[in-house]
């Protein structure tokens, strides 16, 4: 299951942050306990003073080849796990999703 759904004006993504990870990159998606798909970033920024929250929204903003302004925090400012909305052509958008990280196969 993908962890983005689409709506008339874009994406809404689920995301599991990892501060001080070490580089900026997306890492795939993985599977929380609960059954929720969310999509694994992490960023050098620490988390202090939403330097780790910007740091998200500029990785994906570049990844998904949108402006800054188009991508917004939607909750879990202080969460790991976060909801962020990305404003554009869903199409486009969910295609770049599925291109950066896609799906693992169970076989």
């Amino acid at each position: 299951m993908e962890p983005w759904r689409t709506s008339i004006t874009g994406v809404t993504i689920a995301l599991r942050v990892t501060p001080r990870g070490g580089r900026d990159g997306i890492d795939g998606i993985e599977q929380l306990s609960d059954g929720r798909s969310v999509l694994k970033l992490r960023v050098r920024a620490i988390a202090d003073g939403g330097e780790a929250n910007r740091a998200v929204l500029a990785l994906l903003a570049k990844s998904l080849g949108v402006p800054k302004a188009s991508v917004s925090l939607l909750s879990g400012a202080t969460s790991r796990l976060k909801q962020v909305a990305v404003a554009g052509d869903p199409a486009r958008l969910a295609e770049s999703l599925r291109e950066l990280a896609p799906a693992k196969s169970t076989d």
